[in-house]
């Protein structure tokens, strides 16, 4: 058995739409807007920034900056990157959750 600890790094694992859109759907679900920016950084990691940025028109620079740990991405940036993920940005009634 080993005892070597390997760095997991979530963009790895994002090489379609489908799981990008579900690991996106899933940081939407937390309303946590720090973990949203968090999610979309990682995902535009896997994307590639170089090429996000050529796609967006925006720059390497804005997209780091954005969804940065301190990044507060405009949802005119948000929907960019979306656009060229090729994932959409849907609206869903809140279903409430039981009371305990």
């Amino acid at each position: 058995m080993s005892d070597k600890i390997y760095d997991y790094d979530p963009a790895a694992a994002l090489d379609n739409e489908e799981s990008i859109a579900v690991f996106l759907g899933d940081a939407l679900e937390t309303g946590d807007s720090i973990y949203i920016a968090k999610a979309m950084g990682v995902v535009a990691r896997a994307k590639g920034m170089t090429e996000l940025a050529r796609e967006t028109g925006l720059s390497r620079e804005q997209l780091y900056r954005s969804f940065s740990e301190r990044g507060n991405p405009t949802l005119k940036t948000m929907l960019a990157v979306m656009q060229a993920l090729g994932v959409d940005l849907t609206a869903r009634p809140h279903h409430e959750k039981p009371a305990a």
